[in-house]
């Protein structure tokens, strides 16, 4: 059959329960591929016979204690006539399998020296007796078939997201959160080439001998060896001074301790390097520049400004097991217990900094979010990233603004330093995305124990509106304005609707001086305002988040005329193809629509409409997403714990049940778990309901952390509920 010049859809293939992250070509049977996803399983699909053209699912695979990641085909040999899959997951194991079982024929577990520590991220064929895999915890292993790790390489500092095997079967290249892509011939890594984004995320090597690879910030780059293929000298030029622009984390970017007293000048460049990718620091005036020697162009090349360590706020530095931090903070455990020491500086991933705090100290994983935003709220921090007055935007690529950011550190009332965290947490805490800090040097703390000691059940029933409380006034405005400032003509707002979108902003902000209420031209103006398109309407929505939280605001934009037209305008936005920006802010507003009377009237009017498209964001990877749906749930369901409303509570049921298929963030769980046991709490019916939608087996995993948590307490608490 002749070929059209372009392609069109030949079939859908509905099978997997959650999403779908990697595929591969089999080699037997002819035409069929694999696909491993979130559910745990693997699966194999052959072409149908039928004049269908569909496939057909032949073999499920599973073997996984966590959601699988990537999967690689291995060619079939003389001992694996069929040959043989193998799958990387979350659960830190490689499983392998034949096509004759399901269960795997090895899982190769990670055991420390033998297999992966961490997520495992990527596997690639070498030949149908080996493979590589690598993995979060910075290393590569390459494995036979038959189970053993023969070599473990070392180089990359950070995760390593995706590897590739060269035509001879022996070298290969691998890409991760240092930056890097790093090439490796006869085991040893022989390049390292530095790139101006934060995360290379995958890699692939052409038929040419190109490399392809792709980054954090959307842009694809291809490598090449062959002179006839490199870019003109004025492109290779604009990338090394792009590259020179960034920032760079010293722990990340393997540059060692620095005192800058001790750095040599711009002289030490000209001292030829020993290998290639070998990294020197340099004092520029109060400044430290990093430089990476080029064997191929036989000279110093700038990657970068160091920051976070000495070189800056010199006089603020603060002395650690002999090292130098920007900040250094205290972290109780629990009331009267001892105190551990969290050191940080400025250019470090304060997700990563928690993380690997949390496994030095044995904590619990569940304390990543609150320890990570501890570090946030109390750093100004710096995007390692390209250098821009404000940081990188996560949707523009602009001045940096984060819907729902706060200003600055948190600074305490009685040291006027930032605070230290006592690692407790106070479910009764929910009024923002990120968690406050239970404990200052000012104030007092709640301690595990305590919380344990008080009344039976201080999880639920919630019944009071959970809010999203956080913001950065001028960030927004600064925003609001840069974006107008490129939208098309017919879009753009007048400087008398800046300033009126400005002062209805600070109106509604906490702050404790007096400030004038919103006006009515000011609401009606922000109602305009959000009709923007959906590429840049993101700032006027988070405006709205915070204006219904107004009672004025709330009354005027959810009132029985308007009402509708704002939850139509809001669920248009949350539609599963829109941005992801804008879902979470209409979530957001939302949620903060049941702080005033007539919001909770129209939201109540409006759920079943309301909830049936915030379940349909369920599926959408995104972790702000699923608190902001968490709670929204938790919301509908405190304001039906005390009515006879059983369609609602079923509704809330299904939802939050249908969440928790596909919802990984702990804090989006625990608003789950939070809000099936305010709609069960002392409702025989709802019980009974729940029972039957098999919720006590759906969350019954959570009950079984081996930490003390406010997930696995709730959740034994709404299995109790359910006996």
């Amino acid at each position: 059959m002749a070929s059209s010049n372009s392609y069109k859809l030949r079939c859908s293939i509905p099978g997997h329960e959650m999403d779908v992250r990697g595929l591969a070509s089999a080699v037997f049977p002819e035409g069929a591929f694999v696909s491993v996803s979130r559910d745990r399983t693997g699966r194999v699909w052959v072409p149908n016979s039928s004049p269908d053209q569909g496939f057909t699912e032949m073999h499920c695979m599973s073997g996984h204690s966590n959601f699988v990641s990537c999967v690689c085909i291995i060619a079939p040999s003389e001992t694996y006539p069929r040959g043989l899959i193998a799958t990387g997951g979350n659960d830190n194991n490689i499983c392998v399998f034949t096509m004759d079982q399901p269960q795997p024929l090895f899982i190769l577990k990670g055991h420390k020296n033998t297999g992966h520590e961490d997520c495992v991220r990527g596997l690639a064929v070498i030949s149908n007796t080996e493979f590589f895999s690598c993995s979060n915890d910075t290393s590569i292993r390459r494995w036979l078939v038959t189970g053993e790790c023969v070599q473990v390489y070392y180089s990359h500092t950070n995760y390593i997201y995706s590897v590739a095997v060269f035509p001879n079967n022996q070298d290969f290249i691998s890409t991760g959160e240092d930056r890097t892509l790093r090439i490796w011939k006869q085991g040893e890594c022989t390049q390292t080439i530095r790139l101006p984004a934060q995360s290379v995320w995958c890699c692939c090597i052409l038929p040419n001998g190109d490399i392809a690879i792709g980054a954090s910030d959307g842009i694809i780059r291809v490598f090449t060896e062959a002179e006839d293929r490199m870019a003109s000298a004025e492109d290779l030029q604009a990338f090394e001074d792009e590259l020179s622009k960034t920032t760079i984390d010293p722990k990340t970017g393997d540059l060692g301790d620095i005192k800058i007293e001790d750095l040599p000048g711009r002289e030490h460049l000209n001292e030829p390097g020993n290998r290639d990718g070998q990294t020197r620091l340099i004092k520029d005036g109060q400044k430290v520049e990093a430089y990476q020697w080029s064997v191929s162009d036989g000279r110093w090349m700038k990657i970068g400004d160091v920051v976070g360590g000495s070189n800056e706020q010199t006089s603020k530095s603060v002395m650690y097991e002999g090292k130098e931090y920007d900040y250094v903070f205290t972290i109780d455990v629990n009331e009267g217990g001892p105190s551990m020491k969290l050191p940080y500086n400025v250019a470090e991933d304060p997700w990563l900094t928690a993380h690997n705090f949390l496994q030095k100290n044995d904590l619990s994983p569940m304390f990543l979010d609150q320890v990570a935003n501890f570090i946030i709220q109390n750093t100004k921090g710096h995007e390692v990233g390209p250098a821009q007055p404000a940081g990188g935007d996560p949707f523009t690529g602009g001045a940096r603004y984060i819907p729902g950011a706060s200003d600055g550190p948190v600074v305490d009332p009685r040291t006027h330093g930032a605070r230290h965290l006592c690692f407790v947490f106070n479910p009764l805490m929910l009024h923002s995305l990120v968690y406050t800090p239970l404990y200052s040097a000012g104030g007092g703390a709640y301690s595990s124990a305590a919380l344990r000691q008080t009344a039976t059940n201080i999880y639920f029933p919630k019944t009071d509106g959970v809010t999203f409380e956080q913001a950065s006034v001028p960030q927004i405005i600064a925003k609001l304005k840069e974006l107008n400032g490129g939208a098309p003509q017919e879009h753009k707002l007048s400087e008398e609707i800046l300033e009126s979108l400005d002062r209805l902003l600070v109106s509604v902000s906490e702050a404790t001086s007096p400030k004038p209420p919103p006006t009515i031209q000011q609401v009606n103006l922000l109602w305009k305002a959000s009709h923007w398109p959906e590429d840049i309407v993101f700032p006027v929505l988070d405006i709205m988040r915070l204006a219904v939280r107004h009672p004025l605001v709330n009354e005027s934009l959810c009132g029985e005329a308007e009402g509708v037209q704002l939850c139509n305008h809001l669920l248009s936005l949350m539609r599963p193809e829109g941005r992801p920006a804008n879902q979470m802010l209409a979530l957001r507003t939302l949620c903060n629509c049941f702080s005033g009377r007539h919001g909770r009237a129209l939201l109540m009017a409006q759920r079943e409409t309301v909830l049936s498209r915030a379940a349909d964001l369920a599926t959408v990877c995104n972790k702000n997403i699923h608190i902001a749906l968490a709670t929204l749930v938790l919301n509908y369901a405190g304001c039906l714990h005390s009515q006879p409303d059983l369609e609602g509570k079923a509704q809330c049921l299904s939802v939050a049940s249908r969440a928790l298929e596909t919802v990984q963030d702990k804090e989006a769980v625990f608003r789950l778990l939070v809000a099936l046991g305010t709609t069960v709490a002392s409702d025989q019916t709802a019980q009974d309901l729940a029972r039957s939608l098999g919720v006590n087996s759906q969350i019954s995993k959570y009950s079984s952390v081996s930490d003390p948590s406010k997930v696995a307490e709730c959740c034994q608490l709404v299995l109790k509920e359910l006996q």
